[in-house]
């Protein structure tokens, strides 16, 4: 069964609240959002190409893992806490499966 990945890209407009929003989603939303999906792997991205463009991965063990995810409340919450702490930034998400995986 192949894993799942969640994805979350946010655009952090103001360039004078990027540091802030790195530190809150290093030390709070990461790791509450890692605890609350019950993932054992996330990654954190900050683009090169646009540095306003942050974007979150969240393996799951199987489809159906990530599918449980999305209808329970844990999402809800930390949707509601992000929404509170950042109004201003927009964001997308986006639901892969793993097609191929190579190498080490």
């Amino acid at each position: 069964m192949p894993s799942a990945f969640f994805v979350v890209r946010a655009v952090v407009a103001d360039a004078g609240k990027r540091a802030a929003f790195d530190r809150w989603y290093e030390t709070e939303h990461l790791p509450d959002a890692m605890k609350a999906f019950g993932v054992s792997k996330a990654w954190r991205f900050w683009s090169l190409d646009d540095p306003s463009l942050h974007q979150a991965m969240y393996q799951f063990a199987s489809e159906a893992a990530l599918h449980a995810m999305l209808k329970g409340e844990a999402l809800t919450q930390l949707v509601a806490d992000f929404n509170r702490d950042w109004p201003d930034v927009t964001r997308t998400r986006e639901l892969l499966v793993l097609a191929q995986e190579f190498g080490k």
